[in-house]
């Protein structure tokens, strides 16, 4: 059975959640080919050494493309989020990109219902 996040955990996530956003949005549209990325949450291991990132992409059809450019450059996004967390946390979390489906389950879900 999975812990429940600790108060901290949470904290420290939705500020990692909050910075990565800035970063994201400060690159612009057309550094992920033209799709809209959002951060849609933040997951701390318990120990804050790694923050599971979970992007929403739109359209989703760039969505490939778009997890390859996040992994491909998470080196330089986790040395900016490094500058803006330097004075609240010791470390910098290692950054993983995951690809939050849940957008495209809900637009499922409404064509299944439309039938």
């Amino acid at each position: 059975m999975e812990k429940s996040p600790g108060t901290r955990q949470l904290k420290v996530a939705r500020e990692i959640q909050k910075d990565l956003a800035e970063i994201i949005r400060s690159k612009g549209m057309a550094a992920f080919g033209g799709a809209m990325v959002t951060v849609s949450e933040v997951r701390m291991s318990p120990d804050l050494s790694l923050a599971k990132t979970y992007v929403s992409i739109f359209p989703s059809d760039k969505a490939d493309d778009v997890m390859q450019i996040l992994k491909d450059n998470v080196k330089a996004i986790r040395g900016e989020l490094g500058h803006k967390v330097a004075k609240q946390f010791r470390i910098v979390p290692e950054i993983v990109f995951y690809l939050d489906t849940s957008l495209d389950y809900v637009d499922h879900i409404e064509e299944l219902l439309k039938k």
